[in-house]
């Protein structure tokens, strides 16, 4: 029913902000991740995805596209209510729960709070192909689920890196550029590390 609301942030915190349109005051429902993105704005363009109970109307908000396509996605799944995707996607970025998915990292999913395994492995199972089949965030995916990425991850590792901050600068590494070959992928975050 509603695509986004833009207007002037006139109250923001952590779970909620509420957006003046045209004189109307809007509360919508965010994520950490969110906030995260809007804190410092006087207005902004919000995602919504509108909820209608039998006790309730209840809009949620997200700064970009991807994070509510997964909102969407991770609320067909038994079990995953509306709330609970929000708390997956303020524990987690859209990237890595994404990435958490399609690798089929139940321990990560685990890690959000009110997630418990079966929840976790039945996020995996129905989301894992279905988030492939429709074209999920392809902008991330040579980042994100790259081969040559983890190859270097596994090389610098071995080089004694602490795999977080590897992993970190390999992202950032390859948002910059392009590269043909795992060498002078690990030579580049070599000179970042």
């Amino acid at each position: 029913m509603y695509e986004y609301f833009s207007g002037k942030l006139t109250e923001k915190n952590p779970t909620y902000v509420i957006i003046d349109n045209q004189g109307i005051g809007y509360l919508i429902n965010i994520s950490l991740n969110t906030y995260d993105k809007i804190k410092d704005l006087d207005s902004a363009k919000l995602y919504v995805h509108f909820v209608v109970r039998e006790d309730a109307q209840i809009l949620y908000g997200f700064a970009d596209e991807p994070e509510r396509a997964l909102f969407r996605a991770l609320i067909t799944v038994s079990g995953v209510g509306a709330n609970t995707a929000r708390l997956v996607l303020s524990s987690l970025t859209t990237e890595e729960a994404y990435t958490a998915i399609s690798s089929g990292d139940v321990s990560t999913l685990q890690s959000v709070k009110g997630i418990g395994s079966k929840t976790a492995q039945r996020i995996v199972v129905d989301l894992k192909d279905k988030l492939g089949k429709q074209g999920f965030l392809p902008d991330k995916i040579g980042v994100f689920h790259n081969t040559m990425k983890d190859e270097a991850l596994s090389g610098l590792v071995i080089l004694g890196f602490n795999k977080s901050t590897a992993s970190k600068v390999l992202d950032r590494v390859l948002k910059q550029s392009a590269f043909d070959n795992v060498e002078s992928l690990i030579k580049e975050a070599l000179k970042n590390l």
